[in-house]
């Protein structure tokens, strides 16, 4: 199975992840930040994960050590669901449109940790929540699962449906790039050997 839990408890947060990559997209998030558990829900949903988010955090200061938090604590899940990477695409991508919005994820497995992101949001704020929080999430995810994406996106006029586009598009391309391939069997796909 792969599935992994993982916890995160720090002096800013307390945070608890569970993730299985071969789910339905069922989710049960508990972050304090309202805007963020849908854009997790994206994830599950789109990336047919099972995803449990719980996490306490200093709210009253932002939701930045949450957000980020949680990202980080997602990746490490991440990391040890897919384990060693034998018999996964290791590549996936999606483009997803919402409206005037369209966004771009692109994903390797590469066990290099890096995050290019090119999202010019319209606005800083989506209600409560500040727009830069999302590249947070994504780099305390990427750095903590050693995965490389890259999230473009290509045009949009509405600070959520930009958002949206992008969580979107990232859970339908961690679902192709984690999927197993039934002809590469337990081979990992790279010359190397290893990823």
């Amino acid at each position: 199975m792969r599935h992994a839990q993982v916890s995160r408890h720090t002096a800013e947060t307390q945070i608890e992840v569970s993730l299985d990559l071969d789910g339905s997209g069922a989710s049960r998030l508990s972050t304090g930040v309202g805007f963020f558990d849908h854009m997790l829900d994206q994830i599950a949903r789109h990336g047919l994960i099972d995803l449990s988010v719980q996490a306490q955090g200093d709210l009253h200061i932002d939701a930045h050590h949450t957000v980020e938090d949680v990202g980080i604590t997602f990746g490490q899940a991440l990391a040890r669901a897919v384990g060693d990477k034998k018999g996964i695409r290791r590549y996936g991508h999606a483009y997803v449109p919402l409206d005037e919005a369209l966004s771009r994820v692109v994903i390797d497995f590469s066990g290099r940790p890096g995050l290019i992101w090119h999202v010019p949001f319209t606005r800083a704020m989506i209600g409560e929540f500040d727009v830069d929080l999302a590249r947070e999430f994504f780099q305390g995810l990427v750095n903590h699962a050693a995965i490389t994406v890259h999230v473009d996106n290509l045009r949009g006029d509405n600070a959520h449906h930009q958002c949206e586009t992008v969580f979107k598009a990232f859970g339908r391309a961690l679902r192709a790039a984690a999927e197993r391939d039934a002809r590469l069997g337990e081979v990992i796909p790279s010359t190397k050997g290893s990823l």
